[in-house]
């Protein structure tokens, strides 16, 4: 996720990559320096290459937008968001749209929406959104090329849908994550910036589509991932991206809540202040 705002040659961006593990279905955990939630891809995934025997169409999320804790003296960001595309190494494509939460140095949290379609910068939605806020977001694709946004503030009653006509859109994957952004500089050089104390957040009614089939998180010749974020675990970004040397905050998500099922499902996503694999 790539924000628009920029200071001197200095952009803030959020690497899209995951960084992925070797897949296995409903059990094995990856790590990310900078995504935390749960992927899915077909069945044959590795830990580079989403197989190409999925492609997925459609998928949505809702989450209740978390207050985020501020402590002054420090800057911190964290995005939630769903999407497709973005799993394998070499994928230069990702469809995404949800919110964030960005601390300042004086320790004031600002939510705010956006939407981007990889290569392309992110876009700021002009709808205003606080902590608590009920959130839907979806991303969905017809014709192999037209790629739908939507982002629903159910407390508001406001929304807002964008149809963006793509190429090559990457359909190999389906995401629902917690994600740390990163600062890049005007030569693609990037770092990831401290993940916001955002506490945790549920994604529900969380679904998507994949060769026609419905489902979430378990569907038809699909498989799924835990991501951890780790700030100085692995990771695969688009562009140059080096590990935060300071952060040691991450986030792990979860088991599927009771009941997980291709008619529904739901997880949280839990920050960690001092984050380490298989932690809780």
């Amino acid at each position: 996720m790539r924000r628009g705002l920029v200071t001197g040659s200095i952009a803030i961006v959020a690497a899209f990559a995951a960084a992925a593990a070797a897949a296995a279905p409903t059990s094995a955990s990856d790590v990310s320096s900078n995504w935390s939630g749960y992927t899915v891809t077909g069945v044959g995934s590795t830990g580079t290459t989403a197989a190409s025997t999925m492609t997925f169409t459609d998928v949505t999320g809702t989450w209740v937008q978390p207050t985020a804790t501020c402590a002054p003296g420090d800057t911190s960001s964290a995005a939630m968001w769903v999407g497709l595309g973005g799993y394998s190494e070499t994928s230069q494509a990702l469809e995404q749209t949800g919110t964030e939460v960005d601390c300042s140095i004086a320790g004031k949290a600002t939510y705010s929406m956006w939407y981007e379609i990889v290569p392309q910068p992110s876009q700021a939605v002009k709808l205003k959104i606080s902590a608590g806020d009920t959130i839907t977001a979806s991303v969905y694709v017809t014709n192999g090329t037209d790629v739908l946004v939507q982002l629903k503030d159910r407390t508001r009653h406001t929304s807002f849908t964008k149809h963006v006509t793509v190429a090559q859109p990457d359909l190999t994957s389906a995401e629902w994550i917690t994600e740390a952004p990163s600062v890049c500089n005007q030569f693609g050089q990037c770092s990831t910036v401290g993940l916001a104390n955002f506490g945790s957040v549920t994604f529900s009614k969380i679904a998507t589509i994949g060769n026609g089939q419905g489902g979430t998180l378990m569907g038809t010749g699909w498989q799924d991932t835990p991501i951890q974020l780790i700030p100085q675990g692995r990771g695969r970004f688009f562009g140059n991206v080096q590990q935060s040397a300071s952060s040691t905050a991450g986030a792990t998500p979860a088991s599927p809540a009771a009941g997980c099922s291709p008619a529904g499902c739901s997880f949280t996503v839990n920050y960690v202040a001092n984050a380490t694999l298989n932690s809780d």
